[in-house]
């Protein structure tokens, strides 16, 4: 039966457009877009079952699950400012090579623990891992893409990352079924397999030094001065830190709260939030951006500040499926107005020849991805959740105050 024209029409614009798209960048571009739906849906189906696996595998408490959680995003944020002098001293191809190797087996390393210091080593490892990689890769991307298509590929980048989440958490609970070592050893496979063709590719094309632009080097002495000088950025860290802090619950916390509280398929409860929280990014993302370009970012922090505490609240009444689902898309919407946000009031404050350090220094704003899950691993363990989502409905709100208490003095200044 001869299709209809509309319809071969539709199929040719459809390859054109895919055939387009595979020309206009890289092909080692084209890799690492892919590689990154496939390691955040890895990462995605084993990292947020983390604190369940230490809670059903060990003897660890809430409140030490909690700081073993949270461990990789502190040393991610010193491996921050160590990556650069690695980077100096043995090129960056080979770091951000080693540390995706590296990950890889740290991954399977967790499937195969057993103690406690291994589990923490091992997510500090993590932590510093990810610090290495990422920062190298996105400089790749950009050496190997025109300058005025590189706002494109980082939000492909931001796409592929929440497509790779919203499957991972839905996998991870079926394979975690089966087995609760299985999703961090298929993690630690997905790592490996592709690190072995990323650096298959990268000598493919010749591609044995990642220089990429010349930036001003920025190391903890450096940002910490800048910390030190600059009373408005302190204000804009406290108001991260509180950021940071709530935002952090959503996973370690509330996969924890959930199992407590002994709902049906606790798990596959978790996962499916977690997909949602990707999907409400992918679809939102666009239009809250377009609603965000039109006011202040303080104002976005604040509203998105509001949904944080309200979807916060939502978990603390929520006794069934439903109520946690919205809550989640309440919660989802303020990761999405804070964080691009909270991004253009440090762009704002920075001096031109200071940026690089700026940023840098932003990165002390993962103390509150520490903090969050241990401070939560402490309120689940002396009280219960309910109580503990209820508190931290107020931390967002501080944090808008210490922003806006950063703005007030900024325009003073000006």
């Amino acid at each position: 039966m001869p299709q209809p024209a509309y319809a071969t029409s539709y199929i040719k614009r459809t390859l054109n457009a895919a055939r387009s798209f595979s020309k206009e960048y890289h092909p080692i571009v084209h890799s690492i877009l892919l590689g990154t739906i496939l390691a955040r849906a890895g990462s995605s189906m084993s990292l947020p079952f983390l604190a369940l696996y230490l809670a059903k595998n060990t003897d660890m408490n809430p409140v030490m699950i909690g700081f073993v959680s949270g461990a990789g995003a502190l040393a991610s944020m010193v491996g921050g400012f160590f990556g650069g002098a690695l980077s100096d001293a043995f090129g960056r191809r080979r770091v951000m090579m080693g540390a995706l190797y590296l990950w890889g087996a740290v991954f399977i390393g967790f499937g195969l623990a057993s103690a406690t210091w291994m589990f923490l080593a091992l997510n500090l490892l993590n932590g510093l891992c990810r610090s290495f990689y990422e920062p190298v890769s996105q400089a790749l991307m950009a050496d190997l893409t025109p300058r005025e298509k590189r706002f494109r590929i980082f939000s492909l980048r931001y796409l592929c990352i929440n497509i790779g989440v919203s499957v991972g958490p839905l996998l991870g609970a079926l394979f975690g079924m089966m087995s609760g070592r299985l999703p961090f050893i298929i993690t630690g496979s997905i790592y490996l397999f592709y690190a072995i063709v990323l650096q298959l590719l990268l000598r493919r094309f010749g591609i044995r030094n990642i220089e990429g632009d010349k930036k001003e080097q920025v190391s903890i002495g450096s940002a910490w001065r800048v910390i030190r000088k600059d009373t408005v950025f302190r204000w804009y860290l406290a108001g991260g830190v509180m950021g940071g802090i709530s935002y952090s619950q959503m996973g370690i916390t509330l996969s924890q709260y959930i199992e407590i509280k002994g709902l049906n398929e606790g798990v596959n409860l978790f996962a499916l939030l977690m997909s949602i929280n990707a999907i409400v990014v992918v679809l939102l993302q666009v239009p809250l951006s377009r609603w965000m370009e039109k006011r202040k970012p303080i104002v976005s922090i604040a509203v998105g500040s509001a949904m944080y505490a309200l979807g916060n609240l939502g978990y603390a009444a929520a006794d069934g499926r439903i109520l946690f689902m919205v809550a989640m898309v309440v919660f989802t919407l303020g990761e999405i107005l804070t964080f691009p946000s909270t991004n253009l009031l440090i762009d704002g404050l920075a001096p031109e020849g200071l940026r690089g350090t700026y940023y840098g220094a932003q990165s002390f704003n993962n103390l509150g991805q520490f903090l969050g899950p241990f401070l939560g691993g402490m309120m689940l363990d002396a009280w219960n959740g309910s109580v503990l989502f209820t508190l931290m409905a107020a931390v967002p709100i501080l944090g808008t105050g210490f922003y806006s208490y950063g703005q007030t003095l900024f325009h003073r200044k000006k």
